[in-house]
């Protein structure tokens, strides 16, 4: 009952006139950022984080997460119309986001990813309210072995949830580990496998990989069947998001499944983006329309969006309850709370009780205000498919190089991008799996660290992984996943010698 009370105090905090409109401004300014690639919530935040140093704490913290609620929301626009995901959780919502607006179902795919954030969005956040200090205890157990077995699990789930070649799986995964080592070892300092070259000291930047993968590498698609979009006849209409809406209650499983994978990797913390990836692939396996994934599957948008969404929530546990940011952008807001002076951790909640349940209660508001702001205006976003892609596709080609470019300010980085681009056409064409890729060069490097502290740790014992319960079940179960297409083939062979 006490967080009940406080939660209501913080309502009172936050439903002023004053933080009302600045929820709808920082939403607004959320999902332009989400849409523009390259660009992304957390130097979105820190681009806009100047502006609300003459506010109130309360005010600019509440502004600030609604630009990142916002962000959350515009990833998917791009992605659905476009194949091109405006921020790195996005990634899955292109597999079945964008061959649904070719379709020209368009609406169905926007709405059900806005809905879908909503449902994970507003899901962890009630995790938040009442289960914080539970959360925070687990949280504190995690150390570099507990790390390493998430990111192991990620990448097996992957290789074990896929329907496609397991061998073609790890290939592309393997080439992301490589792309993942270049650069300044982050242990000892050295120059890895960058040849002389002072630009890839910087190493492979992931938003460059995923412009110039799904970007690039979709235009180049395009162009060879001839400069047509597909989805350009799609009409949007009010009855639409009713229609979707109706359907989505029966994929009620997925979306719990979702909501739980991302509160538990933005807890731990693993992020947003490997959530996103790990639901798809559990929701394509366990789906009875798994098979279709990838084709144009509502049930294929609602899975990565509601993880997405409840693990960039999720993340703000550990910042606020411990002072350990659960993502980049959760590390940018902590920046500003040291910034007007208030220290996050355990205290926080007693000491500054008002600010922490003001913030908790503008993301309630927040959540609601994204999902009406977007919905709002999904006919807007849709009626660009009505532009001709020839006219599309160099308008994209430009905001793909200026997003590239704005990575590091670099021009080497456009050239990157063009590179990755040509890379994703021949992936298309001879039908390997991008994602498993992406998702290495997100995590490679990451899970290297991991690894090397806990052999520190255990002085070169692999037994490290399995010290305790919680990481002998990660690790365990990432074996199972990893082994389970060999597995089921032996199985289905036996079955066909017995019939």
């Amino acid at each position: 009952m006490e967080e009940i009370s406080a939660l209501f105090h913080g309502f009172a905090v936050a439903l002023t006139p004053f933080n009302l409109l600045l929820m709808f401004v920082g939403v607004t300014l959320g999902v332009i950022i989400g849409v523009l690639p390259g660009l992304g919530g957390a130097n979105g935040i820190a681009i806009l984080l100047p502006l609300t140093f003459t506010m109130p704490p309360t005010s600019a913290i509440i502004m600030l997460s609604c630009i990142y609620w916002g962000a959350l929301f515009g990833g998917a626009i791009t992605s659905v119309l476009f194949n091109i995901p405006g921020e790195p959780w996005s990634v899955a919502t292109t597999f079945d986001g964008y061959p649904m607006a070719r379709e020209g179902k368009a609406g169905q795919a926007l709405t059900a990813a806005f809905t879908s954030s909503f449902v994970g969005a507003f899901f962890a956040i009630v995790m938040i309210t009442f289960l914080a200090p539970l959360i925070a205890k687990f949280a504190l157990e995690f150390g570099p072995p507990e790390f390493f077995s998430v990111y192991l699990l990620t990448f097996c789930s992957f290789v074990g949830m896929s329907k496609g070649s397991p061998f073609k799986t790890i290939a592309s995964m393997m080439l992301g580990f490589a792309l993942a080592t270049v650069g300044m070892d982050t242990v000892t300092g050295q120059l890895r496998l960058t040849y002389g070259s002072q630009e890839l000291m910087r190493g492979f930047d992931f938003l460059i990989a995923v412009i110039g993968l799904f970007g690039i590498g979709e235009i180049l698609d395009s162009m060879e069947e001839g400069l047509q979009f597909k989805g350009a006849a799609a009409k949007i209409r009010r009855q639409v998001v009713l229609e979707t809406w109706a359907t989505l209650p029966k994929y009620w499983a997925t979306s719990l499944r979702s909501c739980l994978i991302g509160c538990w990797m933005g807890i731990t913390p693993g992020g947003a983006t490997p959530a996103s990836f790990m639901s798809y692939g559990v929701a394509k396996r366990m789906s009875k329309n798994g098979d279709k994934f990838g084709k144009g599957e509502i049930e294929g948008v609602v899975a990565p969006e509601t993880a997405a969404h409840a693990a960039g929530t999720a993340a703000l546990l550990p910042m606020l309850s411990l002072g350990i940011p659960g993502s980049p952008t959760a590390a940018v807001l902590l920046g500003g709370l040291l910034i007007w002076g208030l220290q996050p951790g355990p205290l926080l909640f007693v000491e500054q009780s008002d600010f922490v349940w003001g913030l908790i209660a503008s993301m309630y508001l927040g959540n609601i205000a994204g999902l009406i702001v977007v919905l709002t205006c999904v006919p807007v976003f849709a009626s660009i498919l009505r532009i001709p892609f020839s006219i599309i596709a160099p308008v994209i080609l430009v905001v793909c190089a200026v997003g590239a470019y704005t990575v590091g300010n670099a021009m080497f980085d456009v050239w990157l991008m063009l590179l990755f681009g040509v890379v994703g056409y021949v992936f298309k064409k001879l039908n390997y799996p991008m994602a498993p890729m992406v998702l290495a060069l997100v995590l490679g490097d990451r899970a290297e660290d991991s690894f090397r502290q806990s052999m520190l740790m255990s002085g070169g014992g692999l037994d490290i992984f399995f010290s305790n319960y919680l990481v002998g079940g990660i690790s365990g179960l990432a074996l199972i996943l990893l082994l389970w297409p060999f597995v089921s083939k032996v199985i289905g062979k036996k079955k066909v010698a017995a019939a």
